[in-house]
């Protein structure tokens, strides 16, 4: 037997406050009828009250409330096999992972707000496809596509900029890496969310952004710092903070590349979305465009479904407490 609704289980507690508060009841109504009359004379004009009766009429009462929480409940027995399909599009997330996403122009970091904002998306998705690619200066699949969603967060909780030791950032590589990240041959709408602060410094991302329009691949960016850019902090082997320089001991300052987001998106169709500071767009980007493209059908399965049997235990409920209401406390005058 399986339970439908099992948060309905506190109820029980009104079982024994129920039985206490007949106990006060019944106590309380013998003692105004004794202050009323005596016991004879009550008995002879019919007034006498049973314990009985008033027991047997309590009981009943009492297992019509019990059966009515097994019905909120809902116990479920038998069961059939029913064909359901999956619909949902398949989104490939790619996150830039390169020290740069380390900037603290966003709080604490480019990168740990990337990470939550993908994670307050995923309460957003309804049944689509996820997957996770991870970029620096290479690009690699780091969670296949999934509907489970639980297993995705564990993925993404995990990303950091060690990931990869390979620096710089790789536009183009991720592009490629989330096609590739697809599955061959289906027929499913596919999008890919680019997270990144848009420095690029290896091919060109354009070429890679026309190769997914070819195959029908939609491409949202999301810029992530600020238009003026921020220097980097990391830990040297000390455990001291310091500003991050490059072969030259220039001081690197990460700045926001929005023009070539903003040409990336626009080559496939998509969109760019600017995240300054709080300002993120990765909901309203799924909202206003994403969930709104036709749903493919991406599975079909046979799933067991159990029958619910609330019925039975509400009809024995109604039964009970309709029956407590047709009986007598009284006592039989002789």
């Amino acid at each position: 037997m399986k339970y439908g609704n099992l948060d309905y289980l506190y109820l029980l507690a009104v079982i024994p406050i129920l039985i206490f508060g007949y106990v006060l009841v019944f106590k309380k109504k013998a003692s105004d009828l004794n202050k009323f009359a005596s016991i004879e004379l009550l008995q002879k004009v019919g007034l006498s009250v049973s314990k009985k009766k008033q027991w047997i009429k309590a009981v009943f009462m009492i297992a019509g409330v019990l059966f009515l929480i097994l019905a909120l409940i809902e116990p479920k027995w038998g069961y059939h096999w029913e064909e359901v399909e999956k619909k949902g599009i398949d989104i490939v997330i790619a996150v830039d992972t390169s020290r740069s996403m380390l900037a603290e122009d966003v709080k604490p970091n480019r990168l740990e707000v990337a990470k939550r904002e993908i994670e307050d998306l995923l309460h957003v998705l309804e049944g689509d496809r996820v997957g996770l690619v991870v970029f620096a200066g290479s690009a690699f699949t780091y969670c296949p596509l999934t509907s489970d969603y639980g297993a995705f967060r564990l993925f993404l909780n995990d990303i950091n900029t060690n990931i990869i030791p390979l620096g710089g950032t790789a536009l183009a590589e991720a592009i490629q890496k989330g096609i590739s990240t697809f599955e061959m041959n289906s027929k499913n709408h596919k999008a890919i969310i680019l997270i990144t602060d848009g420095e690029n410094h290896e091919d060109d991302p354009l070429k890679a952004a026309k190769n997914a329009k070819e195959q029908g691949i939609v491409i949202y960016t999301v810029g992530v710092g600020k238009k003026d850019g921020s220097y980097i902090r990391i830990k040297d082997e000390t455990g001291q903070e310091r500003l991050l320089k490059d072969r030259q001991g220039q001081v690197v300052k990460s700045r926001l590349d929005e023009i070539t987001l903003n040409k990336i998106a626009l080559e496939t169709g998509g969109l760019y979305t600017p995240a300054y500071g709080t300002k993120w767009g990765l909901e309203k980007i799924y909202k206003d465009s994403i969930a709104k493209i036709e749903e493919s059908t991406y599975k079909t399965q046979r799933v067991k479904r159990y029958v619910n049997r609330y019925q039975i235990p509400l009809f024995i409920a109604l039964v009970l407490i309709a029956i407590e209401g047709f009986l007598s406390d009284r006592k039989v005058a002789i």
